[in-house]
């Protein structure tokens, strides 16, 4: 028993060392690897709830922040023709495109929490978080983009493909398959809080 509670001391110590961390200014770091592990760790996480989000639940129905409506309409309105379904990664890195996304995102300094924190954003919203289909981004990036999926009905190929699997898989005897799209989906209406907001 001494032993266990030494082990979660420790690691629970570890688990406030990166907490504090990775809430320190980017300036204050070097490439410093472990650091750099912890952010990837903590943006794969992000990407992973998010992706069982919008796979178990109707992404039209889902609001990511409290700021929806706003951040929706100031992304249309400042980049109405911008491609969602198929990102194209210049009109997110080039100089251009840096140029005329940093205003944006400075709108929400202070009214979205972490709005430039390091997120991961899937190129092509058809598919799945994979290497080729990544983009690092800022936060506030990746709920403009991905609002505007939800909204615009470009996110429902991932939320039906999701279902479509489950309804084979019931249709062909494989109850496994219908009771993990029911354990995903349970796991998905976790994230939601009570206003409806997920927790991201």
């Amino acid at each position: 028993m001494e032993a266990s509670s030494g082990t979660e001391e420790l690691v629970s110590g570890e688990l406030v060392s990166v907490a504090h961390a990775l809430s320190l200014p980017a300036e204050s770091y070097s490439n410093d690897p472990d650091i750099e592990m912890a952010w990837a760790m903590r943006a794969m996480q992000h990407a992973e709830v998010y992706y069982k989000l919008i796979s178990s639940v109707d992404p039209q129905l889902l609001k990511l922040t409290k700021v929806d409506d706003q951040i929706y309409s100031e992304f249309r309105e400042n980049f109405e023709k911008l491609r969602i379904d198929v990102l194209d990664p210049e009109e997110l890195k080039s100089e251009s495109a840096k140029e005329k996304w940093r205003p944006f995102c400075l709108k929400f300094d202070g009214i979205v929490e972490d709005f430039n924190y390091g997120t991961l954003l899937r190129l092509d919203c058809s598919q799945g978080y994979t290497e080729e289909n990544t983009i690092f981004a800022p936060r506030i990036q990746f709920f403009a983009i991905e609002i505007a999926r939800n909204r615009e009905g470009c996110n429902k190929a991932v939320y039906t493909s999701v279902k479509d699997k489950e309804e084979k898989g019931a249709n062909n005897g494989g109850e496994k398959g219908a009771d993990s799209g029911g354990e995903t989906e349970k796991e998905a209406n976790k994230e939601i809080n009570k206003s409806g907001e997920t927790a991201m």
